[in-house]
């Protein structure tokens, strides 16, 4: 692989073909034609395609950012190894108390973390199904693949403490889960209030999910 730096005028090329296939994304779905995204930006196609030998790795470049960002809300949502640790000397049933608020927060950080999760996937349109598809084994080693395998991950993290904590039942799996979301995330793009119909889904969702 070249690992050479980009000259100047091939990083603005390729900076440039970023911002611009964002904008299509945002305004046609990730189905916008990379011609005309490649027409937009002042480029030949031509060199569209030696940056992004693809459309997935395009989208890649423009979903990087955003996928950086979910697994860092991920991180901020789970606790440190001190949090939840018995204090002397508390008070009798305190223990029973603690135990029930860890795993009403362990929820809550699970449901955050999805309803950011959709609110990303929302935009650009066709996005949950990209990432849906970059699931597959036949992706693995992609740029999307691995980045679908680091958002599963992440979302594994968040769904095993709400496990341990007994508020999620224990045999739900990441990978599941995660695509049962992305499937909210399709069906929310053709209701007229993406962000409303997430929430009513993801409350059903978790009635589902919760210990009885």
């Amino acid at each position: 692989m070249d690992t050479r730096p980009m000259r100047a005028d091939a990083r603005r090329n390729y900076e440039r073909l970023i911002s611009t296939a964002r904008a299509a994304f945002m305004e046609h779905g990730t189905g916008a034609s990379l011609d005309d995204i490649a027409k937009r930006a002042g480029v030949g196609s031509g060199t569209l395609y030696r940056h992004f030998p693809t459309r997935d790795a395009l989208l890649h470049a423009v979903l990087r950012d955003r996928i950086d960002g979910l697994l860092a809300h991920a991180d901020e949502l789970l606790p440190g190894p001190a949090r939840g640790a018995g204090a002397e000397g508390q008070a009798p049933g305190a223990e029973a108390g603690r135990v029930e608020t860890e795993a009403l927060d362990a929820e809550t950080a699970l449901g955050r973390w999805l309803r950011t999760y959709l609110a990303g996937a929302a935009t650009p349109r066709g996005t949950s199904t990209v990432i849906i598809q970059a699931m597959s084994a036949e992706w693995a080693g992609t740029g999307l693949g691995d980045a679908a395998a680091s958002i599963c991950d992440a979302l594994g993290r968040l769904l095993d403490r709400a496990q341990r904590a007994g508020a999620i039942r224990a045999e739900i799996d990441p990978g599941d889960l995660l695509r049962i979301t992305n499937a909210i995330g399709v069906a929310s793009e053709r209701d007229p209030d993406p962000g409303a119909y997430s929430d009513r889904m993801l409350a059903l969702l978790f009635d589902g999910l919760r210990t009885r």
